[in-house]
């Protein structure tokens, strides 16, 4: 978990940065406009190939259909409670798209207070949150406003960003049910850079090419939940959500001089609802017990997703006009056992089920959906905790990936089966002084005909990669020398491999995954000067990665940033930051290939002055 206290002072542009605090977290920072960067894990890389990790925002799924995060900039720093990450296989409340795991964003629910924070900074950095939570013990209301407008470190990458999101919920008088309604609602607008060959990247990292001046989007999102939780009686909880999102983006991009213009629309709508059950006996048994949950869900998406060749902005060419219906129908039952109570014991098993129809107008073509038949995926954890100091856990689980757009669908006669995920990991949790704590993981995880999209190729098609595994150490360590010093560190080494290649590119066997370090690091210090000066310093970092799976040519994308802040409280509701990032200034970049290596330098160094006021 990553508390508001790390997130609310991140001067960030979109809250994928917030993830940097995150342990084993990797970050690819595109830098193209409203497609700024990625997250992902567990040996995933951020190429949108493969996405591996289940958004969620107030337990809401919040992918796209093909598992990217755009719903992301609907949300606004200053309004995130805490963010849940699960790194793994071994947790069934989700199907879809939990491949390597699960992040949860958990904004602010009622409350009596206000906050709001201005900030101005560099590259004509402007920005404006505020949020307000009203309650009085039965109603309570949740307010943000947010606003951005950012010049950019690179020449045409201006981009502006407004978000605005409530909620309103009902306590009874007995506390045993909580009825509500949550929604938020996002518009931007940005160019984008485009990528520079090498040369000119280290050369003039801020430039953009001529070519590149009319790429940019716009894009608007939505989301609206009901929510529902409630005990009706004693040990038996009950919890509901029903939600819908729309994606609405359009994206203008050349990759090239010699390449033409394209213009990309997705237009998704996703209706879903989930249900989740819980017993728990009561009273529950000395020294022991045991808890059963059970949950089901279902989402129906209506997806549309056109393409075009451009120039300037207008239409030349259709390349095509996909529209689908995607279905997903899944549900789990988990038991969590207390034998003694220092081991806990938790057996669980899901099941998801795929259904749709593809088709595309301009090639007259329609499609039913792959025969993925019932998804099976059983799991089980184990903790035994000898001691309040220490305790060992493993986990076995498994996840499963299925195509993504047009690749779901039958546009062969061949039929194809999900990909099956078997991931695995045991560590140990140590805390032997109230000064010290940590933890140390090994796992890995094996994956049956993996399958990427072709990202620029407007079939929508996926390519077959093989058998997978990926493995890795985590290691996470806290530090509280004094009152006034609390330090941190995170390390992850992960290797993502080939082990069975698709017959047709039999020479990657035993190759690595392109665009995954084999390295991924931060760490931090923040130290408490007196009661109202606090001083904090931070960095990340990660290795290098291939930029494809024949691992030809040179590795691309390490980096190491670190960073600084100075925080003055000048009075009970008012407070002053300092925010320096990319101390060094240091060059760092995200690098993919065509027809050569095609470079986005990232921002140099950068101040950033922010003002606190609550109320």
């Amino acid at each position: 978990m990553i508390g508001a206290d790390l997130l609310h002072s991140q001067q960030v542009r979109n809250a994928w940065e917030l993830f940097a605090r995150a342990p084993g977290v990797m970050l690819t920072p595109f830098g193209q406009g409203n497609e700024s960067g990625k997250l992902s894990f567990r040996g995933f890389n951020g190429e949108g190939e493969v996405n591996a990790v289940k958004l969620l925002i107030d337990g809401i799924p919040s992918n796209d259909n093909a598992g990217g995060m755009p719903m992301l900039v609907a949300v606004a720093p200053l309004e995130i409670q805490r963010i849940e990450v699960v790194r793994g296989t071994n947790d069934p409340r989700f199907g879809l798209h939990n491949i390597a795991g699960n992040a949860n964003i958990v904004t602010r629910t009622g409350g009596n207070d206000g906050e709001a924070r201005l900030a101005y900074g560099s590259f004509d950095t402007r920005q404006l949150q505020l949020v307000k939570g009203m309650d009085d013990g039965h109603w309570s209301q949740n307010y943000v406003f947010a606003y951005q407008d950012i010049g950019g470190y690179r020449d045409h990458a201006r981009s502006h960003n407004l978000t605005l999101a409530g909620k309103w919920f009902y306590t009874t008088g007995d506390g045993r049910t909580r009825i509500g309604l949550s929604a938020r609602h996002a518009e931007s607008k940005a160019q984008e850079p485009g990528y520079l060959v090498a040369a000119d990247a280290y050369r003039t990292p801020a430039a953009s090419y001529p070519y590149a001046q009319s790429d940019g989007g716009n894009r608007q999102l939505t989301q609206a939940g009901l929510h529902l939780d409630s005990e009706p009686v004693d040990g038996l909880s009950l919890s509901a959500k029903a939600y819908a999102n729309t994606i609405d983006d359009q994206r203008w991009l050349r990759f090239a001089v010699t390449a033409s213009q394209q213009e990309r629309i997705i237009h998704e709508t996703h209706v879903g609802v989930l249900g989740t059950l819980t017993y728990r006996p009561q009273p529950a048994a000395p020294g022991g017990g045991y808890a059963i949950e059970g949950g089901v869900s279902a989402e129906r998406q209506h997806d549309h997703s056109p393409r075009y060749n451009t120039a300037g902005q207008v239409r030349v060419a259709t390349t095509r006009d996909h529209h689908f219906r995607f279905d997903t129908l899944g549900a789990y039952v988990q038991a969590v056992i207390r034998p003694v109570p220092s081991l806990k014991i938790i057996p669980g098993f899901r099941v998801d089920k795929i259904d749709g129809h593809f088709t595309d107008p301009s090639r007259g073509v329609a499609y039913p959906v792959q025969d993925y038949g019932l998804i099976k995926q059983p799991k089980f954890s184990a903790v035994y905790a000898p001691s309040p100091e220490a305790s060992l856990y493993a986990n076995w689980g498994r996840t499963f990936q299925v195509g993504a757009g047009a690749a779901a669908f039958q546009s062969t006669l061949t039929r194809l089966r999900p990909s099956v995920n078997n991931g695995v990991e045991a560590g140990i949790k140590l805390a032997p002084a109230d000064w010290i704590d940590g933890r140390i993981a090994l796992w890995r995880q094996r994956a049956s005909d993996e399958v990427k999209r072709r990202l620029n190729d407007p079939t929508g098609d996926s390519e077959n990669v093989g058998e997978t595994l990926r493995r890795g150490v985590d290691v996470q360590v806290n530090l509280r020398p004094g009152q006034r010093i609390v330090t941190w560190l995170a390390y992850a080494w992960q290797r993502a491999a080939i082990v069975r290649p698709d017959p047709a590119a039999p020479a990657t066997i035993n190759h690595e995954i392109d665009h995954v370090p084999r390295h991924v690091y931060s760490a931090g210090l923040d130290f408490q000067a007196t009661p109202a000066l606090k001083f904090s310093a931070w960095g990340n970092g990660q290795g290098n990665y291939y930029l494809t799976s024949a691992n030809s040519g040179g590795k691309y994308g390490g980096f190491v940033l670190l960073n600084a802040s100075a925080s003055w409280k000048l009075s009970p509701a008012v407070r002053l930051e300092l925010q320096l990032k990319n101390l060094a200034n240091r060059y760092y970049e995200y690098v993919w290939i065509n027809d050569q290596t095609r470079h986005a330098p990232g921002d140099g160094r950068a101040a950033y002055l922010s003002a606190y006021v609550t109320f």
